[in-house]
């Protein structure tokens, strides 16, 4: 196999890894499912699943796949809450033992919810990368430093659209894509790690919540993107660090995609066609 290699653009700083072999990984919408028990990836029966990447973005192990849920059709929204459970438990377990490895230094899980996401299989299922230092949009918020952290701040009630236990689910004040949802601790939480069982039921309680009012909004399954951010595990203090985690939408009403833009791209400055409390009270109201 190939290795993946970084690059630095000369004149813009932007890193960007090159995995040429990654061109050649398979798409598979539903028929022969290799996450599917009995399947090329689930041979034997599960509730959930982790296993090394057979197309790893990074390679040297530092990639993982975790599985859902054995139900092909599944989602966040149609999930009970024990199975959420055992997802976000699956999350913990990964972010542990893939930050353990000393080439390790940073653990970024996130999922691509269907094909207009970017998904090459249907099947429910999320990804880790155990990168070796916080990437740049961590780095950042990180970095920030002094004053109150912005995540320990209450959102602006308008902009709330459930909670649960101690989580809030919000629209974010600025948000890139038009259905965007920031769900985070109401404690400063820096990791999965530092959440106890009560703490990790509330957010597993919370993604079914929010993951049913997309669905019911946008009529079913929408596409998303959804990532988690926490400490680093590189050993450091990392004070300003507190778990959250986004979904983006990649639709701007059902059916119809949110394409980034090359004004965006080019300017860095992203436009947004709707009001953030817009999209909240519509959230709130898909009960």
């Amino acid at each position: 196999m190939e290795t993946a290699r970084t690059r630095v653009d000369p004149l813009t700083g932007a890193r960007v890894v090159v995995a040429g072999h990654r061109q050649r990984r398979p798409r598979t919408r539903s028929e022969d499912c290799p996450f599917c028990p009995g399947g090329l990836e689930a041979p034997e029966p599960y509730r959930v699943r982790r296993f090394p990447n057979r197309w790893p973005a990074l390679g040297e192990g530092r990639c993982e796949v975790l599985l859902y849920s054995p139900d092909h059709r599944a989602s966040w929204a149609t999930m009970d809450e024990a199975q959420a459970e055992r997802v976000v438990e699956l999350w913990r377990e990964c972010a542990r033992e893939l930050g353990a490895r000393p080439d390790v230094g940073y653990v970024l899980l996130f999922e691509n919810r269907g094909a207009d996401a970017g998904a090459t299989v249907d099947h429910p299922h999320g990804q880790a990368f155990g990168l070796a230092e916080p990437p740049p949009t961590a780095r950042a918020q990180l970095d920030r430093g002094g004053g109150d952290c912005p995540l320990c701040v209450p959102p602006a009630a308008g902009l709330v659209v459930a909670r649960t236990g101690g989580w809030t689910a919000w629209v974010p004040e600025a948000p890139l894509y038009p259905y965007a949802l920031r769900l985070a601790p109401v404690r400063h939480l820096p990791d999965l790690g530092a959440c106890g069982p009560a703490d990790r039921r509330s957010l597993a309680s919370l993604l079914v919540s929010v993951a049913g009012r997309v669905e019911r909004f946008f009529g079913g399954p929408a596409p998303y993107f959804l990532w988690a951010h926490q400490r680093p595990v590189d050993g450091g203090d990392w004070p300003s660090a507190h778990l959250y985690l986004e979904i983006n939408v990649v639709w701007r009403a059902p059916g119809v995609p949110r394409y980034v833009a090359a004004g965006e791209l080019g300017s860095g400055i992203f436009f947004t066609p709707q009001e953030p409390e817009v999209t909240a009270r519509r959230l709130r109201e898909a009960e």
